[in-house]
C-alpha cells in the first residue's frame, strides 16, 4: 500500500485521538505528523520503557546483556526514538535486536536508520519479510537478519519475548508477549500488532491477499487465548497510553489492564464482523482504493 493511500485509510483512526497540534514533520501529512508528535519517554515496568512518539509506539526492553527495541516508527521517528533511549540513561549502541510488529511505514520506517546507528540485528516474521526487504516509497528497505516463527521466543540476558503471528492487518502481523515485573509481581505484557481493518482492505477476493478474512478470524481466536495483564500495542490510542502514563506512580500500575485489553479485542471483532458482512454483500468492497 502506498503512503498516500495509507494516510487516507488511517485518517479516520487518527481523528479525535490526539488533541494537540504542532508543525508537520518533513515528509509526513498533518495526520501522520500528529501520530509522530512529541512524547516524553517513561518506564512501564521494571525493565520495560516507552520510547515512542505521541501515538506511534516503540518500546525498549532492558536486560543485563543488552536491549531489545520493538518497532521503529516512521523514518522520521528514528532520531526521536534514539534520543528517548539516551534520555532514559541507556546507550543505543547496546540495542542488540530490533523487532517489528508489522510491515507498514509507520512502524517499520525507522528501522533501517536505527539499525545503522546501533548495529542491532533486525527480527521479523516470514510473511512480512518481503515487504520489509523491498521497502519503497513508503519506507527504506530493511531486510530481516533473523526470521521469527509463530510461537518462537527471542532471548537476551534472561529476558524472553515471544512472537505470535496475528495476521490480517498484514500477512505477518506479529503480536509479542513478555513477562514483566510490576510492583514485585510478574505480569504478562501483550504488545498488540493491529486489528484495524483499513478502508482499502477487501477481505474477500483480493488476489494479493485471498485469505485475509480467515487470517483476521484466526488472529482473534489466538489473541483471546493469550494472557493480557499489561495491554500495550503498536499505537498508543489502542491502550489509552497518554491517560495511563499520566497516572504512573499510583497503585496498581495503570498499565495493568486486562479488562481494557478484552474490551478492545471485543470492539475490534465487532468492527471486523460488520466490515466483513459489508464486503460479503458488496463485491466492490475496498476495490476503489486499489
Amino acid at each position: 500500500m502506498t503512503r498516500i493511500k495509507f494516510i487516507g485509510a488511517l485518517a479516520a483512526m487518527a481523528a479525535g485521538a490526539l488533541s494537540f497540534s504542532q508543525p508537520a514533520a518533513a515528509g509526513l501529512s498533518p495526520d501522520m505528523a500528529a501520530m509522530n508528535g512529541p512524547q516524553a519517554p517513561f518506564r512501564i515496568a521494571d525493565n520495560l520503557y516507552y520510547v515512542g512518539a505521541s501515538d506511534v509506539a516503540s518500546y525498549l526492553i532492558v536486560s543485563p546483556d543488552g536491549y531489545i527495541l520493538l518497532d521503529g516508527g516512521f523514518a522520521e521517528s528514528a532520531p526521536m526514538i534514539l534520543d528517548h533511549v539516551r534520555a532514559l540513561g541507556f546507550d543505543p549502541k547496546k540495542i542488540k535486536f530490533i523487532l517489528n510488529s508489522h510491515a507498514h511505514f509507520d512502524h517499520a520506517g525507522g528501522i533501517a536508520a536505527i539499525r545503522a546507528a546501533t548495529g542491532a540485528k533486525f527480527v521479523a516474521s516470514a510473511p512480512d519479510a518481503p515487504a520489509l526487504t523491498a521497502g519503497g516509497a513508503d519506507f527504506p528497505p530493511a531486510k530481516p537478519d533473523r526470521i521469527v516463527a509463530d510461537g518462537e521466543s527471542l532471548s537476551l540476558g534472561g529476558v524472553s519475548i515471544t512472537a505470535h503471528i496475528t495476521a490480517g492487518h498484514t500477512k505477518g502481523c506479529t503480536t509479542w508477549t513478555l513477562p514483566v515485573t510490576m510492583d514485585g509481581k510478574t505480569e504478562n505484557a501483550l504488545f498488540l500488532c493491529s486489528l484495524s481493518v483499513l478502508s482499502s482492505y477487501r477481505l474477500i477476493g483480493d488476489p494479493h491477499y485471498p485469505n485475509q478474512a480467515t487470517d483476521f478470524e484466526k488472529s482473534f481466536a489466538t489473541l483471546n487465548g493469550l494472557k493480557c495483564d499489561v495491554f500495550l500495542g503498536a499505537h498508543g490510542q489502542f491502550f489509552d497510553m497518554k491517560e495511563k502514563a499520566a497516572k504512573l506512580g499510583t497503585k496498581p500500575n495503570p498499565f495493568i489492564d486486562p479488562q481494557g485489553c478484552r474490551a478492545f479485542l471485543a470492539k475490534a471483532k465487532a468492527t471486523f464482523d460488520q466490515r466483513l458482512a459489508q464486503c460479503k454483500a458488496d463485491p466492490a468492497c475496498g476495490k476503489t482504493e486499489e
